[in-house]
């Protein structure tokens, strides 16, 4: 047998030994990280009969709060190289129209989502099964408009070094001017701690500039977002910088191929770990368990039956092969709750398993990963409705349509964070006249609701990149990088006929290379899939 060639064995054994390594090779990863998900939460269930301390829970957490951390840490390098890199090579009139393509379909999934949660809650009526034990008056909370507000100044960070670890929001306060005493020997600050624990309804507040130590994704994906495509302009002159942003991008791509291998690891102590923190299920169960069906149920219909549905519609494809392309993505949502912690393995399994372009990854997946939260907004529209009913309160056609609107809207500013939406629960409350206080009543499960609406988020982001692939594919023109073995191509600064305004075009910035060849015939590289185009994920 000629040198360099494996000697595989022959006859039975030596044919289902080439089988699991073909397996392994193809699903081990997929394989190692449902079992680890299975296993987080059998050692979570044993362990909370040991009735560990919160220092003892602590230590056992600690492989699974490093699999965050290392998920957070490229967050940013991953959506400012993405976005200015895709951007950049890109036609303007192509991004525009994939854009404008892209807003729409995400926000018309949005709305979609809320009017499924909405008709579900005022079918199932949650709220009749729950009891409100304790009554909590007097909590400061943003109006609507200022955190609508917050959202625009997001938008547009002042300080971009600030931006990558810090969000603007106001925070509401008690009045400046000095309180009059009410009852004599009572000293003005008994009064202030008295209106701060029961203060008056008819009492106005003011708001003070301040901020939340998280990262400001909104903000730099539109800064990423506008330079890509001033950079694109620029011609030459812009050639290096986008250089830069392409081989920033392989090598967080490539940072994220061997962090993969510890994912499962890291996953069995973080669920475990969450479900050592839960409060007595059966507790929680009979208190909230039709609050909990409803959402489950209205996240399982709108990502497996309206989402596929549409994808279908408009690709004329199978979705469930494409899904099972995404399916360690979905085990990583629901591990971390965080879709933006769950952007580079979503980007990874679109690129290697579905063949989806790269200029469309990168653009579609950070915008979805900002401003599509589907689950998000199904969730949020579920719960105003249900602590409405709780409160035996009946909401009226216009407040139903404003709770939809406020919802959609408050959905887009959620960050890709765990527990953002009790966050944003603020806007909705307060848009139609609820008690903000009352979001306590579903703290106790938003912990398990918010891993199944962030794998309804992670899906929606993909099933769209694969669908704005299918509906742009015409205005991509097939260009070197998607046959460049490494993935990494650069504009070419010195060509002729590049001047400011014309597109950049593409160059080889590493020299091939050739796979040695598989013994089951599979094709090799990081980026095989991507070179088979849109559709390989059906083989």
């Amino acid at each position: 047998m000629g040198r360099g060639v494996p000697n595989w064995p022959t006859g039975r054994w030596g044919s289902i030994r080439v089988g699991v390594a073909a397996f392994w090779g193809q699903h081990g990863l997929l394989t190692l990280s449902l079992l680890s998900v299975i296993v987080g939460c059998l050692l979570g269930g044993l362990l909370r009969t040991l009735q560990l301390s919160d220092l003892e829970q602590q230590y056992f957490s600690f492989p699974g709060e490093l699999l965050m951390r290392m998920l957070k840490m490229l967050i940013l390098p991953l959506i400012t190289s993405s976005l200015m890199s895709g951007l950049a090579t890109m036609d303007p009139q192509v991004c525009g129209r994939m854009g404008l393509l892209t807003i729409t379909y995400y926000l018309w999934t949005t709305f979609m989502a809320v009017t499924v949660g909405i008709v579900l809650v005022l079918s199932i009526h949650p709220g009749a099964a729950a009891q409100k034990e304790v009554f909590v008056t007097g909590k400061m909370v943003l109006s609507s408009a200022d955190a609508l507000l917050d959202l625009i100044r997001n938008m547009f960070p002042a300080n971009l070094i600030e931006a990558a670890f810090q969000q603007v929001s106001l925070h509401p306060g008690l009045p400046r001017q000095p309180f009059s005493i009410p009852f004599p020997g009572l000293t003005t600050r008994a009064v202030k701690v008295a209106k701060v624990l029961t203060p008056s309804p008819e009492m106005s507040y003011c708001t003070r500039p301040g901020t939340n130590s998280e990262m400001n994704v909104l903000g730099i994906v539109i800064f990423s977002a506008t330079l890509g495509l001033l950079l694109g302009r620029m011609g030459e002159r812009g050639a290096p910088l986008v250089n830069v942003c392409q081989s920033l991008n392989e090598a967080v791509m490539r940072i994220v191929s061997v962090a993969v291998w510890y994912f499962p690891f890291g996953i069995v102590f973080l669920i475990a770990g969450k479900i050592l923190e839960m409060e007595d299920p059966s507790t929680v169960g009979r208190k909230l368990g039709l609050y909990m069906i409803t959402v489950v149920t209205g996240l399982s219909i709108h990502g497996l039956l309206l989402l596929p549905s549409l994808f279908l519609l408009i690709t004329r494809h199978n979705p469930f092969p494409f899904i099972r392309g995404i399916l360690q993505a979905l085990l990583i949502a629901l591990a971390t709750s965080s879709s933006s912690a769950t952007l580079p393995i979503t980007l990874k399994c679109l690129l290697e398993n579905n063949g989806i372009d790269r200029r469309v990854a990168r653009f579609v997946l950070p915008v979805g990963a900002t401003i599509n939260m589907d689950g998000t907004a199904l969730y949020e529209a579920v719960a105003a409705i249900f602590i409405a009913q709780v409160n035996e309160l009946d909401l009226d056609l216009g407040q139903v349509i404003t709770v939809s609107i406020t919802a959609t809207a408050a959905s887009i500013g959620a960050a890709g964070i765990p527990q953002s939406g009790l966050v944003t629960m603020v806007i909705v409350l307060t848009s139609v006249g609820l008690p903000t206080e009352d979001i306590t009543l579903i703290v106790a499960v938003d912990w398990a609701l918010d891993r199944f609406r962030t794998m309804t988020n992670v899906l929606g982001d993909a099933l769209a990149a694969g669908i704005i692939a299918h509906v742009c594919h015409e205005d991509f023109v097939p260009k070197p990088e998607e046959v460049c073995p490494l993935g990494a191509c650069i504009p070419s600064a010195t060509q002729g006929g590049s001047s400011p305004g014309q597109p950049l075009t593409p160059q080889p910035l590493l020299p091939s290379y050739h796979s040695p060849p598989h013994p089951t015939g599979r094709v090799q590289g990081s980026n095989a899939a991507a070179t088979l185009g849109f559709g390989s994920y059906r083989h």
